[in-house]
């Protein structure tokens, strides 16, 4: 017990110097899309070699970043080995986020402070995270006693856009292979699943003609509202699907973008649609998808002079609990709740993250990190996403607790 109050301790002494390094986190824009993601990098390897500590920086080739859809791509890994014998335990969090864009009413890459919060893009997904796991590994080592085992740090760039180029990069390279993995999370809860998602890119070529003669042409928008009708009439069949794991409903589909059309008084040549299908964990994608271009091909069928061009954008899989990660979860509650006073649960997620790739490499994967109850009180990717201070240091003591469970000699 004297150890950990000392752990517990040694964040409290240094907690105003927590917040300062998480502001200056915020304080660099890594907007995606764009995606310009090397300088933050570039920061926070600066930042960490002030504690003496060495990031090592992965660049992804360019063409490859470019082709993928975004500018610049640096992943860190900062390793802290420890005396042989023990596990690896590797640290996620991830430095893209998505644009501020409007309805602000403090500066989104300010860190400000107010009545106890914390706001900026990302204050509470995930850059929150970068401090969170930086101070509790600074925490442990502080204390002087003998560790075995080690940390790794892991610092990417892509969870906005799927993944593969940030912790898929690091794992399909072989440059790391850690026991077991702590992502980054978002609320009191432990997440131990979360949904697969499925995004796809319709394009419906008819051809154009004029509005006063649309006989002339082949009407693409047309066919477009029938793949449209044929995928929200799917949605009662899918609500009727449960998923066994805690937390989890059932699978969800939407159209989230639609362009297309020439003009007023043209009839419309192609149109794009861009549609997000969620896989709850229990379905097999591979059947999911080939479902989903089924009813998109169904619904235009026989319809003269109309062609449905399908693309996939993103397959993710599903993050399922691995042999091992009920050690994480363990250790997590019960230092939790000696933490935050009260037990907290484990459960799964609807959305989904990059920590799935760990797992698609047989590496035990949990989320938990610093965040609210609920995600939504957080403002988390709306405007003046904020982080309760307190939920900072609590998540950072809880954190390396669990790192002395696992380490200490």
């Amino acid at each position: 017990m004297q150890t950990q109050e000392k752990l517990t301790g040694w964040i409290d002494a240094h907690f105003d110097e927590e917040v300062a390094f998480l502001q200056q986190v915020i304080g660099i824009p890594t907007d995606t899309p764009p995606g310009n993601n090397a300088p933050h990098a570039d920061a926070v390897a600066d930042l960490v070699a002030g504690f003496g500590w060495n990031a090592e920086k992965h660049a992804v080739p360019e063409q490859a970043v470019r082709d993928y859809g975004m500018q610049s791509i640096t992943n860190l890994i900062v390793r802290r080995p420890y005396l042989a014998g023990g596990p690896t335990i590797a640290l996620n969090a991830h430095g893209d986020v998505v644009p501020p864009g409007e309805g602000w009413t403090h500066p989104p890459y300010g860190g400000e402070i107010e009545d106890g919060f914390l706001y900026g893009r990302a204050a509470a997904v995930s850059k929150c995270d970068f401090a969170t796991f930086i101070f509790a590994v600074r925490a442990l080592e502080a204390l002087g006693v003998p560790l075995k085992g080690g940390v790794e740090l892991h610092f990417t760039y892509d969870e906005e856009f799927g993944g593969l180029l940030g912790p898929g990069w690091l794992l399909e390279h072989q440059l790391t292979k850690p026991d077991f993995v702590i992502a980054a999370g978002f609320s009191y809860n432990i997440v131990t699943a979360h949904n697969a998602c499925l995004q796809l890119e319709v394009t419906v070529h008819g051809k154009s003609g004029h509005g006063a003669m649309p006989e002339t042409g082949h009407d693409a928008l047309q066919a477009a509202t029938k793949i449209l009708n044929a995928i929200y009439d799917e949605l009662p069949e899918l609500k009727k699907i449960k998923s066994a794991v805690a937390g989890i409903d059932s699978p969800t589909m939407l159209v989230g973008l639609i362009e297309g059309g020439t003009n007023t008084n043209v009839v419309p040549g192609k149109v794009v649609l861009k549609m997000d299908r969620r896989m709850i964990p229990d379905e097999d994608p591979v059947a999911v998808e080939a479902q989903v271009r089924a009813l998109i091909a169904h619904a235009v069928q026989g319809m003269p002079g109309i062609r449905v061009e399908i693309r996939r954008l993103l397959l993710s899989h599903a993050l399922r609990p691995l042999p091992g990660s009920e050690k994480l979860v363990a250790s997590l509650q019960k230092n939790a709740e000696q933490v935050l006073g009260e037990p907290i649960t484990a459960q799964g997620t609807p959305l989904y993250a990059d920590a799935r790739l760990y797992g698609e490499h047989g590496i035990p994967a949990v989320l938990y990190g610093a965040g609210p109850r609920t995600v939504p009180e957080s403002n988390a990717k709306k405007a003046d996403e904020r982080l309760a201070l307190d939920d900072l240091r609590k998540a950072t003591k809880v954190v390396a607790l669990t790192l002395l469970d696992f380490l200490a000699v």
